[in-house]
């Protein structure tokens, strides 16, 4: 016991601590938070819907999730191959695998959007072929698919690969030893498993899918009604000193982000729930 108390911090510490932490949500993620929803409503809750019914902030709306359900099957594919190939086997280039996983969150995303205007433009290396067969990559929804997928596939593997790792691949093989196939072990032992880590990193990078703005911005072209994304649509009405219609389109970003918050809160409570009835569980078969 003396231990114990000669190792614990003394209680204006813990509390400064504490004050310190929720000073710093309060100030830099609560009250912007709050200033959004103020400023979109302060002439009232009509303009507020009537900003958000503008055609073009509905097709901004409506593009952003698009794009980011676009890029979604690509991330869970990717995600849960990469995770699979690197936890589950040992090969040449595996640490060069892990390092072209991690590229995105080293690269500034305006550096990845010019990277693909110099390959699918107009004067990029496949823009030529390109003009000729009519198909239009850079500033149309394509490109942006493109710039948003780079932007976010590292974020479901990233999640998955510890997660794997620390499984191991026992029930895998034991499947396999009992006559299951490649898809029923995936589907009945694998998927189980890393249900609830796909399901985080799928939250993730759904959030940033939505948020993104360097990369997208870049190989947008800005076209009003048709490649401009929520965050394209509030710096344009920002700068065009429209207030309230910047500040309800920017609301619908905050609410999503509450939302993601919530979903990620969720999903990170019902982890620990299964992992600490999963260790209840092996606790007595290991003594």
């Amino acid at each position: 016991m003396k231990s114990n108390r000669a190792t614990q911090e003394p209680r204006w510490v813990r509390y400064g601590l504490l004050a310190v932490g929720l000073g710093f949500l309060f100030f830099f993620l609560g009250l912007p938070l709050v200033a959004v929803f103020v400023e979109a409503l302060a002439q009232g809750v009509p303009l507020y819907v009537e900003a958000l019914k503008e055609p073009e902030t509905r097709s901004a709306i409506g593009l952003t999730i698009g794009i980011a359900l676009a890029v979604l099957p690509f991330n869970i594919v990717f995600g849960v191959a990469a995770a699979w190939a690197i936890a589950k086997f040992e090969f040449r280039g595996k640490s060069v695998l892990i390092t072209l996983i991690d590229l995105p969150f080293a690269v500034s995303p305006v550096v990845a959007g010019l990277v693909f205007i110099l390959l699918f433009g107009a004067q990029g290396t496949f823009g030529p072929w390109l003009s000729e067969h009519e198909i239009k990559i850079i500033f149309a929804v394509p490109g942006m698919i493109l710039a948003t997928l780079f932007i976010t596939f590292p974020f479901i593997a990233r999640e998955l690969i510890p997660l794997m790792q620390a499984q191991g691949k026992d029930e895998e093989e034991a499947a396999v030893s009992l006559g299951a196939s490649g898809w029923q072990m995936f589907r009945r032992v694998t998927l189980p498993n890393i249900k609830w880590g796909l399901l985080y990193g799928v939250i993730l990078a759904n959030a940033r899918a939505m948020g993104e703005f360097g990369a997208v911005s870049v190989v947008s072209g800005h076209i009003r009604g048709e490649t401009n994304t929520l965050p394209l649509h509030v710096e344009i009405l920002y700068n065009e000193y429209n207030a309230v219609g910047a500040f309800a389109a920017a609301s619908i970003l905050a609410l999503l982000a509450l939302v993601t918050l919530v979903a990620k809160t969720v999903v990170e409570w019902r982890m620990k729930k299964e992992t600490e009835m999963l260790n209840t569980v092996l606790a007595p078969e290991k003594t």
